[in-house]
């Protein structure tokens, strides 16, 4: 489960994280958003380049934030999705998102940390974007994901960066919120010990800060 300080980073900053995939930014912080965070917008394409179109499938995404996922996978016609995340403002951001969507799909968001959060029903994909940089236990997590999930998940691991990854690890200690970084040992490691036996690793290219894994049942 990750820190509470987790989820106080990122609700004190929601609606700045939600500019990020929305186009709201100006155009310089846009290129340096394209320039040095390109890993949000490539996990983004990759995740549902392994999901697909979602006719009639039901989709978890843990650590939902703003919407953006969700937003996508009612899109490509999702007819259950639940979201969660810790941050109120974030989930506050999500249910104006949704709202603006035509859809008769189910749409739940719970607040809190998964697998705590709420008993959780299974679905037939999971999303898990932006948060196994919280996570301390992380085989445990991937476990009690694994669990809830009928078909596959995309998860995505941060990765170690000469540069980035020194200036993050600073970052984050000065406004107290956990961060983890993996190699891709580890994370082989981390999905044996969850039970997963099949799997996929990419790694993303271009800033080079994250990986994206697909796991299925």
């Amino acid at each position: 489960m990750p820190s509470t300080s987790s989820g106080e980073f990122f609700d004190s900053f929601s609606r700045e994280f939600d500019t990020f995939y929305d186009g709201k930014r100006n155009s310089f912080m846009r290129w340096v958003d394209r320039r040095f965070r390109s890993d949000m917008f490539g996990r983004f394409d990759k995740t549902f380049a392994l999901l697909g179109e979602l006719n009639g499938k039901s989709v978890i995404d843990v650590g939902c934030g703003s919407g953006p996922y969700i937003e996508e996978a009612l899109r490509r016609g999702a007819t259950r999705v639940t979201g969660i995340d810790a941050a109120p403002s974030m989930l506050n951001l999500a249910r104006r998102r949704i709202a603006d969507q035509t859809t008769t799909a189910e749409v739940t968001l719970l607040e809190g940390y998964f697998p705590t959060v709420a008993p959780i029903r299974c679905h037939d994909y999971a999303i898990v974007m932006g948060v196994m940089d919280y996570i301390e236990n992380a085989s445990d997590f991937v476990g009690a994901l694994y669990r809830v999930v009928d078909v596959g998940a995309a998860i995505s691991f941060p990765s170690m960066h000469w540069f980035r990854s020194p200036v993050r690890r600073a970052r984050y200690k000065w406004r107290r919120c956990p961060l983890f970084l993996y190699t891709n040992a580890e994370i082989h490691a981390i999905l044996r010990a969850a039970g997963v036996a099949r799997h996929q690793i990419y790694k993303l290219p271009g800033a080079g800060m994250d990986f994206v894994v697909w796991i299925e049942r």
